[in-house]
């Protein structure tokens, strides 16, 4: 039976669970493998602060996504069809693990952080 996320252990098993369909997937897998090369390493404690302090106001992260992201656009354009396959697949992996107020929080904000950023970056364009 699935629980609601509760810590930083849930947030772990998210986090990994989400980024191993992203490196494999067919359409934004390269994105994180071939054009940043995302040292995995390093980057997975990352997400690990990052969605420990957006849901539970714990966390170390720091970080600025936002230009990190628009300084990857410059090397690979990144569109609306890409955004939208992230978000299937945070979607996806959140209700494959995990059910309550605190997954349905989450969704909310994976799709709305993904959404804001996708219009920066298309403003950044502009």
């Amino acid at each position: 039976m699935k629980s609601d996320l509760g810590g930083k252990e849930d947030i772990e098993k998210l986090v990994n669970s989400f980024y191993d369909k992203v490196k494999s997937d067919e359409l934004i897998g390269f994105i994180f493998n071939e054009v940043s090369k995302v040292n995995w390493d390093h980057h997975l404690p990352i997400m690990y602060g990052f969605w420990e302090m957006m849901l539970f106001g714990t966390g170390q992260y720091k970080g600025d996504p936002m230009t990190k992201h628009i300084e990857l656009d410059k090397k690979t354009e990144l569109n609306e069809i890409q955004f939208d396959r992230w978000k299937k697949l945070f979607t996806e992996t959140v209700d494959e693990l995990f059910t309550g107020s605190k997954a349905d929080e989450t969704k909310q904000r994976a799709n709305h952080i993904a959404s804001v950023m996708l219009y920066r970056i298309q403003q950044t364009r502009s």
